[in-house]
């Protein structure tokens, strides 16, 4: 469709656009690309929603109905050693962490859940309005993700919506914003189906900065028909470690941002 089409374009243009505006424009993002640190075994029957770092372990989400689940995966081997799945009629999506409550999103279902952090038990659900992408905690509420370019600030403890937050590039929304993380006081996001991360200001939902992930996952470990799109950010603040991955990937990555001149 035109739509599909012009979004396309708007897409090509964030990932690719090399050239700055003014120097003066804050508006104008600072482009990085990746150097690779460590390469890691990913579970490539995982479809990736969400993924944190917590304690030297992996938290992961998975989607897809029938295949959704939480679980807890060792770093270097890829093991996944605990996890809960979700009922069958659900499509699992992010998840966050705050103390030892693990706040889990579904996509189309209006319906999340609280997890215990150690035991991978459910507490609690909640429902929302809309669709359920990305979430994330900024130390004091969560940050949620609904596939439009508008972001959801939910109360701690409540989890109801307290704020929005319109994220936009030179000006232009930017849709589609799914996994988020929280970052060195930013918000970071995948945008399905690019290969690229931004960097959000969450105080004014400017994109600062727009990470090239292009080439990250060798064309020889693509396999037609699984392999799907970039998604996954952890982040460990401890030793600043930044791990990226996809929905059925058979690596994550822990990758190091290299400012383009």
């Amino acid at each position: 469709s035109e739509a599909m089409m012009r979004f396309a374009a708007f897409i090509t243009g964030l990932a690719l656009s090399l050239t700055s505006a003014c120097a003066e424009d804050a508006a104008n993002p600072t482009y990085f690309d990746y150097r690779i640190i460590n390469t890691y075994p990913h579970d490539d029957d995982a479809f990736t929603q969400g993924l944190f770092f917590e304690d030297g372990i992996l938290f992961e989400s998975t989607g897809l109905r029938g295949q959704s689940s939480i679980r807890k995966v060792e770093l270097t081997t890829g093991e996944v050693f605990s996890r809960t799945d979700l009922p069958d009629n659900l499509f699992g999506e992010g998840i966050a962490l705050a103390g030892d409550k693990i706040i889990s999103l579904t996509w189309q279902a209006g319906k999340g859940f609280v997890f215990d952090k150690n035991t991978l038990v459910e507490l609690s659900s909640f429902s929302y309005d809309g669709e359920g992408w990305g979430i994330t905690y900024d130390g004091a509420q969560f940050i949620m993700s609904d596939g439009t370019a508008t972001l959801r600030m939910l109360d701690l403890e409540t989890l109801d919506v307290t704020s929005t937050l319109d994220v936009t590039f030179r000006g232009k929304p930017v849709r589609r914003l799914n996994e988020l993380e929280w970052i060195d006081d930013a918000i970071f996001a995948n945008i399905w189906g690019m290969h690229a991360l931004v960097r959000i200001d969450p105080n004014s939902g400017v994109v600062t900065g727009v990470i090239d992930l292009r080439g990250l996952l060798p064309e020889e470990d693509f396999t037609e028909g699984k392999t799907n799109v970039l998604n996954g950010i952890a982040y460990d603040p401890d030793t600043k470690r930044l791990f990226v991955t996809g929905k059925n990937w058979p690596k994550l990555f822990e990758i190091e941002l290299v400012e383009r001149p």
